[in-house]
Parts: C-alpha cells; structure tokens; sequence
C-alpha cells in the first residue's frame, strides 16, 4: 500500500513540474509571438519618421493623401508597442489586422508581380497572426493580464 501512495504522489509532482514548464514556455512564446509580429510595425513606423517626404511621396502616387501619413506612423509605433506590452492587446491586434490587409489591398494590390503577390501574403498572414492574438489575447506576460488581477 506505501508503494502506491508513493507512486501516486511521485506522478502527481511529475505532472505538476510538466504543468510548470508548459506555462512558463506557454507564456514566454505568446510574448516572443507578440513582439516578432509588432517589431515589423515599430521599426516601419520609426522609418517613416525619418524618410517623411519621400513617404508621403509614395502615399500620393498610389492615391492615398499624405495628410495620413501621422496617423500612419501612430498607428504602426503605438500599435507595435501596445502589443509589445500586452496593453489593450485584443483592440490593437484587431487595429493592426484590418491595418495590414488594407496596406495589403492598396500597395500590394499587383499579384501579377511575383514580389508584390508576396508582399500581399505577407501582410494577410501578419493578419491573421494579430487576428489569432485578438481571439486569445495577449497571455500571462502582459500588462492586461497585470491590470486586471
């Protein structure tokens, strides 16, 4: 009967250990997840700050209005960093979705050019990576897991 209880107990701490180092790989990956998908939008952001004009430039020739291009630039830094955080990541990967396939309908809208049917793919997969991360939310290692505790 020891025996047993032995082996009963043992399995119950083997399984927790297990429980233990799925959560913490679990958490750790929605935080490398969130920060490989926002650091495109951080560095894109930070580019267009410094290259303004030649921007704005691009904007107009494909029919969008260079007035847009601040909140471009907010959208893209203050999206990358909320989710970064964790911070309101459901509202901003939802943002960051619909922004992303409208990039992708306005500037990658040639599928004709191999390099431009890329680039649109790769705007919907980014998409549908922020879609994923508005269903599930941001995780253990956030600021909204933090604030509402």
């Amino acid at each position: 009967m020891n025996a047993l209880a032995n082996t009963t107990s043992r399995d119950r701490s083997d399984r927790a250990s297990q429980d233990s180092t799925t959560s913490t790989v679990k958490s750790v990956s929605e935080l490398a997840g969130r920060t490989l998908l926002a650091v495109l939008f951080l560095l894109s952001g930070v580019g267009k700050l410094s290259a303004y004009a030649a921007t704005t430039a691009y904007m107009s020739s494909v029919g969008v209005p260079g007035w847009l291009l601040p909140l471009v630039i907010a959208t893209e830094i203050l999206g990358a960093i909320a989710i970064i955080l964790g911070w309101q990541t459901r509202v901003a990967a939802l943002l960051l979705a619909g922004y992303s396939l409208l990039a992708a309908l306005i500037f990658h809208n040639n599928l004709a050019d191999q390099i431009e049917m890329i680039m649109f793919l790769k705007n919907v997969s980014i998409a549908g990576g922020f879609l994923l991360l508005g269903a599930n939310g941001a995780g253990r290692l956030s600021l909204d897991r933090r604030l509402n505790k």
